[in-house]
């Protein structure tokens, strides 16, 4: 036992190798994929007893086991493994990384909108921020495709089955299109808003969540953040004000001056 001997590299080894396995328990707990996880362990343990002990046919089978299990267990198993890569992006040490494509994103978001303004195509964008909007999601229909520019104006182009309501963004995936948002029940607005803003209105009422808005009847393109809307002179104005309030960070909100060109007394019909 004199020979052996831990560095600290070991340590940090051994603490890492816990901590995956323990995120990739608190993943699969309660799924389908929690029984084969088990199985997949069982087979390395007696792959691992055939190999000390020097059992060449039990280790030729159970390496041959470990080899199809894992193929079978990336197939079967997608789902759960998209969430757990999901849940490690949202570590801060990882989102430092996601900022060149966040920035491409709302570069994207914003080239729609110059488009859908300049042909009168109404539209609502909304932007997920630290609150999770899966009940929103849940309202409209799956898309789960990178946020580009012709993907958002062609699913709002009037012969699309799903511009009649909301596209949710979440980091560099447009999730869902279709998607029914909470109307403001702020009485002040009046009719002073259509229905499509009064909507925007309503979801940064409730959510942290950023929402584009375009008007089908002028073609105006504004933003709506912390239940107040904007009117954006531009292309170039919605872009500052977008990038102006994600660089905000949610914990920052409530000391930081509001970002959003408020127009309070632009009247805007959807």
């Amino acid at each position: 036992m004199d020979h052996i001997q831990f560095r600290i590299y070991d340590v940090i080894d051994f603490a890492i190798v816990w901590l995956l396995l323990f995120r990739l328990l608190r993943v699969v707990k309660g799924t389908r994929a929690s029984q084969m996880f088990l199985g997949l362990a069982i087979i390395y343990l007696f792959s691992t007893l055939a190999d000390t002990f020097q059992l060449t046919g039990l280790n030729r089978i159970f390496s041959s086991l470990k080899t199809v299990w894992l193929v079978a267990f990336v197939i079967l198993f997608q789902p759960e493994l998209r969430r757990a890569l999901s849940q490690a992006g949202q570590f801060r040490i990882f989102r430092y990384f996601l900022r060149i494509q966040a920035a491409e994103v709302l570069e994207e978001i914003v080239k729609a909108a110059k488009v859908m303004s300049r042909k009168r195509i109404g539209g609502l964008i909304v932007v997920e921020r630290a609150a999770a909007l899966r009940n929103i999601i849940e309202t409209g229909h799956r898309v789960d495709a990178r946020v580009t520019a012709e993907i958002i104006v062609t699913i709002f182009t009037n012969y699309s089955p799903l511009h009649d309501g909301a596209i949710v963004v979440r980091d560099e995936t447009l999730v869902a299109a279709g998607c029914i948002l909470p109307l403001s029940q702020d009485r002040s607005h009046g009719v002073q808003y259509g229905t499509r803003h009064r909507a925007a209105i309503g979801m940064t009422e409730e959510t942290d969540a950023v929402v584009v808005v375009i008007s089908e009847e002028s073609g105006r393109m504004s933003i709506a953040y912390r239940g107040k809307l904007g009117t954006c002179s531009d292309d170039n104005d919605l872009r500052e004000s977008l990038f102006s309030i994600m660089r905000t960070s949610p914990r920052d909100e409530g000391a930081s001056k509001d970002p959003t060109p408020v127009d309070s007394q632009q009247t805007t019909r959807a």
